[in-house]
């Protein structure tokens, strides 16, 4: 294999773990802020092994939780590299719970992290290319391309708005929210 690329499937990441009571909200639920760790773990290890390197979280996006997850249920998050750059790689993170129980399986959520390579003095480094191995993988690494445009075109976007609100304007635009400005504000 050229060192210089390597396969979707050479740097997949399955992490899976039992949620236990320890991991729950008051509502009975599992954390969000656990799952995110997780994702987070599942995250490096799928970047670190595509780049040989260490590697650090720079954005996480899309974390919709479209369904809860239960105590007692195996969490199962799959991570793929779905989109190589210079330094940097989007790592799709799909995640599964499965209730033993009652035998049903949910996608909980679809997540994607940046994570850059580092060197060893804390430098971004290149990694290796990304060799697609199927028809699925030419579309994520595709929708990555895309979601980096949009991701880009709405940071933009945002940056206008934050440096031409207007007093008169923004009074406007809150009278249809449920929220009113102190007086002297």
């Amino acid at each position: 294999m050229d060192e210089n690329y390597k396969g979707v499937s050479y740097s997949q990441t399955t992490v899976s773990e039992l949620m236990i009571p320890a991991y729950a909200n008051f509502g009975g639920k599992i954390h969000g802020g656990i799952l995110l760790s997780l994702m987070d773990k599942v995250a490096y290890a799928c970047a670190s092994k595509h780049a040989g390197n260490y590697c650090v979280t720079v954005s996480v996006d899309n974390v919709d939780f479209l369904e809860p997850v239960e105590v007692g249920e195996m969490v199962s998050m799959f991570a793929s590299v779905n989109y190589v750059g210079k330094s940097s790689m989007i790592i799709g993170i799909k995640v599964i719970a499965e209730n033993f129980k009652t035998g049903t399986v949910k996608h909980t959520n679809t997540s994607f992290f940046t994570m850059v390579a580092k060197d060893e003095k804390g430098h971004p480094t290149q990694v290796p290319g990304l060799i697609l191995e199927s028809r699925e993988h030419v579309k994520r690494f595709l929708e990555a391309i895309k979601r980096k445009e949009l991701k880009a075109t709405t940071k933009s976007e945002m940056q206008k708005a934050r440096n031409s609100f207007l007093l008169d304007e923004e009074n406007t635009l809150l009278s249809k929210e449920r929220c009113k400005i102190k007086e002297g504000s």
